[in-house]
This record gives structure tokens, C-alpha cells and sequence, in this order.
């Protein structure tokens, strides 16, 4: 079972990933492209002026929806004043209504986020004393408090003397393209329902963890953790009420383990756990038990879900590094045949592999 939920979780889990990774692919490009139509718009209207056309008033105000709808907005600032222009789109940014407030270099360091102002500057600092383009992310706080997250791209205009006097640019809304890109990091390290850490963070915590304990002589207890009657409870009950099954027991192993333990759940009713820091000695596997017992015994304490109780069974296997294997594939294989042992002598039991099994 174990073996077979390690092939197919990870697929399941990357076509999940495939399609938001696409979708945020497309919003990407789909922004790129109204970026360009924005900045060539732009060009078009400076280019008419240039050359002593009139500009109509409709192009101006074609020019300001297009703006506003794209999320993108234009901005110039004389570098020597506090001198700032923002388009009407850039505004709603910033929590403010078109002419709510006026522009000024002092009110745009105020609404940066305090941990980003100094990222801010050395980025203007950097542009105006290279030349080199400026392209920064960073937050705003809103008047209202919420978080907002924004992309400003730029560079200098120099006078005759080549001396930088004015600095122009765009700048977007990219909260959304933030979001999709937390959702993606999200559904790639943690299991979508618990939130616990997948397969994928599973294996490189223990693989740190046994490297930890070769550098201070100690040992690491992995647990494998299987409810045997939750399949019951999942047909007869449907699956929104063994969610909240496995949600509940997810949240009492946190609750229990200490904080550089690891809980993770690599699919269906499974459960692994990383224990660390034990001492070598005669005591380790007594000390390893009275952890399987508490473990046992906290989740057999029964649930009330939907104003049911549930109560589930519980078998554990575990294997311990170094003592029954140097290996973190062999770890894992023999704490997997210590659970199905386990589960074969009856519910709420616990198994320790071997000595050189």
C-alpha cells in the first residue's frame, strides 16, 4: 500500500501543479503583453506630441482606461524635488480614489512597507548612479492596513550634461501572480488537506535529520502511522467526514510532537513522523515505546465531527537509525514492515523493527 501511494501521490500532486503552474504561465504572459500595450500606447502619444500633432482627448482617455483595467499605471519623479506623477491607474494601488491625495516622493516611502523601503532605494540609488534599469518588487500598506504587492520597472533621464535629473516608469499590481505563486510553493512541499508536509519534505527533513545525527552521535525514530479503521468511517460516513478524520488526527500529532519533530502525511490514511535527539543506550528503545504509547493513546481518544463521535484504531511501526539501519531507504522500508506488523496483531499496537533486520 505504502509503496504504491509513493508512486501515485506524486503525479496526482504534479498534475495539480501542472495546471496552476499553466494558469499563472498564461496570467504571466497575459501581463507581459498588456505591459508592452501599455508602454507602446505611451510611445505613440509622446511620439504625436513630438512631432506637432494634436493629441484628442478620446486617445488620452482610451490610453487612461487601458491603464486602469491592465493594473498598470506610468510615473515620473525629479530626482532632486519631491516632485512625484502618478497616472490615474497607479492610485487604486496605493488605497487611494483618483485625486484623493497628491503625489509626492515622501507619501510613496510612507506607503512602502518598512521592510522593504531600504530594498526600494538602494534599487533607485543603484539606477540613478549607473544607469542600469530599475526593477523592483515590493509591498505597499494600504491606509486600511491590508498588504498589497507591486512590480516598478524604470530608468533615468539625464540632462545635457548627462547628469540623471528624472526618473520614469511603470508600475503593476502583482498580489495575484504572489498568491498563485505561495498556492504553487504550497501544494509543492505540503499535503493539500492536513497542510502537513508531503513525501517530497518528508524525505529531505529525514535525510537532514540522519545527517544531524551522524554529526552528534544521536538517533533518529522514524514512525510509520496507519488508522486501520478509517476506510470503515470514509465509505460509510463519505469522504467529507474522513477529511475531517484525518484533519483531527493531523492536528493532534502536531500538538503532541516537539517542534523539531516532523508529522507528515504522504497519502490516504498514512502517517509518518520524524523523531529526533535521542541518546544512544539501553534506554533508547523504552523511551521510543513510552512516544509510541502517547501516540497511540492520544489518537484512540474519540472525535467529534458533525456532532458525531468517531473513534479510530491505530497501528505504529517504527525502525531507528543507526541501530536498525544506516540507510534512510532501508529506514523506511523496515519502519513500513514494523506498521504492517503492527496492523496485523490488532488495533492500537505498536511494532519496533528488529536489531539488524
Amino acid at each position: 500500500m505504502t509503496q504504491m501511494l509513493y508512486i501515485v501521490a506524486p503525479w496526482i500532486g504534479l498534475g495539480v501543479l501542472s495546471i496552476l503552474w499553466f494558469r499563472a504561465l498564461l496570467r504571466g504572459r497575459d501581463l507581459q503583453r498588456q505591459l508592452r500595450e501599455c508602454r507602446q500606447q505611451l510611445d505613440d502619444l509622446d511620439a504625436s506630441q513630438a512631432a506637432g500633432c494634436a493629441v484628442l482627448p478620446e486617445d488620452i482617455e482610451r490610453y487612461k482606461r487601458s491603464q486602469y483595467f491592465a493594473r498598470i499605471g506610468t510615473w515620473d519623479w525629479d530626482i532632486d524635488t519631491e516632485k512625484l506623477y502618478w497616472s490615474d491607474a497607479i492610485y487604486p494601488m496605493f488605497g487611494f480614489q483618483v485625486g484623493e491625495v497628491v503625489p509626492s516622493y515622501e507619501r510613496f516611502c510612507a506607503s512602502v512597507h518598512p521592510d522593504d523601503r531600504a530594498q526600494v532605494r538602494a534599487g533607485e540609488l543603484r539606477c540613478i548612479e549607473t544607469g542600469e534599469n530599475h526593477d523592483e518588487e515590493y509591498r505597499v500598506v494600504w491606509p486600511d492596513g491590508s498588504i498589497r504587492w507591486l512590480r516598478e520597472t524604470g530608468n533615468v533621464v539625464c540632462n545635457n550634461q548627462g547628469v540623471a535629473v528624472k526618473m520614469m516608469g511603470v508600475v503593476r499590481d502583482i498580489t495575484e501572480e504572489k498568491a498563485w505563486a505561495n498556492q504553487l510553493q504550497s501544494l509543492a512541499h505540503n499535503d493539500a488537506l492536513t497542510g502537513l508536509p508531503n513525501r517530497l519534505v518528508l524525505e529531505q527533513r529525514l535525510a537532514l535529520a540522519l545527517e544531524k545525527a551522524r554529526e552528534t552521535n544521536t538517533r533518529v525514530a522514524l514512525a510509520f502511522l496507519d488508522l486501520n479503521d478509517f476506510k470503515v468511517i470514509n465509505d460509510c460516513k463519505g469522504h467529507a467526514i474522513g477529511d475531517q478524520v484525518l484533519m483531527f488526527t493531523a492536528k493532534r500529532l502536531k500538538q503532541m510532537l516537539r517542534p523539531a519533530d516532523t508529522v507528515a502525511r504522504i497519502g490516504g490514511d498514512e502517517f509518518v513522523l520524524i523523531l529526533e535527539g535521542f541518546s544512544p543506550g539501553l534506554g533508547l528503545e523504552e523511551e521510543v515505546r513510552l512516544i509510541c504509547s502517547n501516540v497511540i493513546e492520544s489518537l484512540a481518544f474519540p472525535m467529534i465531527i458533525s456532532g458525531e463521535l468517531f473513534q479510530v484504531g491505530t497501528s505504529l511501526g517504527v525502525a531507528i537509525y543507526p541501530d536498525h539501519a544506516a540507510s534512510m531507504d532501508t529506514l523506511i522500508h523496515l519502519a513500513d514492515l514494523a506498521m504492517y506488523e503492527a496492523k496485523r496483531s490488532g488495533d492500537n499496537q505498536f511494532r519496533v523493527a528488529a536489531t539488524g533486520a
